[in-house]
């Protein structure tokens, strides 16, 4: 059975493996081995994931789905400001995908921003990431706009598709 909670220490090990994991299985064929490695290397590395279990100003924190004891799934987010939110975060196991474990993470940090007075939710999307363009339109989200992706180097060009929708 899927347990969705916020992480705690025993879960940055998961988070990494869920993150890097699910990075490769969703933008191989997309961007470059390189740029794939380099960014789990930033984004997933267990310092960085633990000093950001907690909630700060603007991130919401980590969420884990869990199923006996493993990480199955990891979703974070925020508020961009006093109405808006965004999820910045969100993999799954992708031997996993399919199962309705990432509309469960969705409608728990959704549910928390919604507390924390958002009425719209905003997320980015690879250009070209099929997988998240229509998990995404089926929850709802519309596309907003392109911008160059977060992670680009000077080198690199990569788009973000931004989306959003009420909440």
């Amino acid at each position: 059975m899927i347990n969705v909670k916020r992480v705690d220490k025993e879960h940055v090990e998961g988070i990494s493996i869920v993150c890097s994991e699910g990075c490769l299985d969703t933008y191989k064929g997309i961007r470059s081995e390189e740029n794939i490695i380099r960014n789990n290397e930033i984004f997933y590395n267990h310092g960085r994931i633990y000093r950001e279990i907690t909630e700060t100003d603007g991130w919401d924190g980590y969420f884990v789905a869990v199923d006996n004891g493993i990480v199955v799934g990891a979703i974070g987010g925020g508020m961009i400001d006093d109405y808006k939110s965004e999820i910045f975060v969100l993999y799954l196991d992708p031997a996993r995908r399919g199962e309705g474990i990432g509309t469960q993470l969705v409608r728990h940090i959704t549910d928390i921003q919604i507390e924390k007075g958002a009425k719209e939710q905003w997320v980015s999307v690879q250009k070209g990431n099929y997988k998240g363009i229509r998990f995404y339109e089926a929850r709802g989200f519309v596309k907003d706009s392109e911008q160059p992706a977060y992670s680009n180097t000077a080198d690199e060009d990569y788009v973000s598709l931004r989306y959003v929708r009420e909440i």
